[in-house]
């Protein structure tokens, strides 16, 4: 008992000394980069705004959820504190300004984390598609992947080409060179990542695993992630060279030898920092790897973060 409470009062030290290090970062080097102070008028046509026939899809920030349609998992004050990392439904946060969501499946086709499980993924199909109903020009990546211990929906593939059809931007490297306009009327990249099933090749509605990338780390300390994440963005080729989308993910992850393990408390330590890992990375050199930028628990100052750098892009000052 004595060596367990030992240990949870040197683990606590250590996320106390990490936050510290980001707040003395964040003092001395200031969080400000290409677009920061730029601010969409309309969070829910932003894509719009900044001129679709000249915005390309390899100039995006994509602002993104980290486990987005969670918001409903679990018993409610019971587990769900446990697993829910975003506060609002899928299509709030789309008209919120998201572009990227990552939805994780189990066999019924319901939502889960873990073992807790939500509703099914019909419910954000529909969000889905009143968004698009609602907006012209918006364009927006769905990850869809069958969450890690669970098995594939049977026939998935077919069951996401039947419900968003014409919407589907088939898979394309060629997709990256070209405008917003230049893809429309079709909306969305869904990115099926099954565990067994076939993966999708060149010219399906749906695009594979290996066009959406990330280095994760499980880690509830944040500068170990801020830098894990930073290191990760250095090895990848700039945007206009690449063919596939690189997400970072501004998040950590509770952990069990950590007296606080619920997820709002716990990401909130690195939370904060979105703008810092930005103009850091522009202090580094690396820039110009941005792509997708993740989040628990989206909010409107990381959303115009990721799309003042879009806009400063287009613009040629990024």
């Amino acid at each position: 008992m004595g060596a367990q409470f030992s240990k949870q009062v040197e683990r606590r030290k250590a996320v106390a000394a990490e936050r510290r290090a980001l707040a003395d970062l964040l003092e001395s080097a200031g969080d400000q980069f290409p677009g920061s102070d730029f601010r969409p008028a309309d969070r829910k046509a932003w894509m719009s705004a900044l001129g679709p026939d000249k915005l390309r899809i390899s100039q995006i920030v994509w602002p993104g959820t980290h486990d987005s349609a969670t918001n409903k998992i679990g018993v409610r004050f019971v587990s769900r504190p446990f697993a829910r990392c975003q506060d609002c439904s899928v299509y709030r946060q789309l008209v919120n300004g998201a572009r990227l969501l990552d939805i994780r499946v189990q066999e019924d086709r319901r939502i889960c984390h873990g073992i807790l499980v939500g509703y099914s993924v019909d419910v954000v199909i529909k969000n889905l598609k009143k968004f698009l109903a609602e907006t012209e020009k918006e364009i927006v990546v769905l990850e869809i992947r069958t969450e890690f211990g669970h098995e594939d929906p049977p026939e998935f593939d077919k069951y996401l080409a039947e419900q968003l059809g014409e919407v589907l931007i088939p898979q394309d490297e060629a997709v990256f060179g070209k405008t917003v306009a230049e893809v429309l009327p079709r909306r969305v990249i869904c990115v099926w990542k099954p565990r067994k099933s076939p993966a999708p090749k060149h010219g399906d509605p749906l695009w594979s695993s290996g066009y959406l990338r990330d280095n994760w780390i499980d880690t509830d300390l944040p500068k170990t992630k801020f830098d894990s994440n930073m290191r990760h963005l250095g090895e990848q080729p700039p945007v206009s060279e690449r063919r596939y989308f690189y997400r970072v993910e501004n998040t950590v992850t509770p952990q069990a030898d950590n007296p606080v393990v619920c997820v709002k408390p716990v990401t909130g330590r690195i939370h904060g920092y979105a703008r810092l890992f930005i103009s850091q990375a522009f202090a580094k050199g690396i820039g110009d790897r941005l792509q997708v930028f993740s989040t628990d628990f989206i909010d409107d100052n990381f959303v115009d973060a990721c799309v003042g750098l879009t806009h400063a892009r287009s613009e040629g000052k990024a």
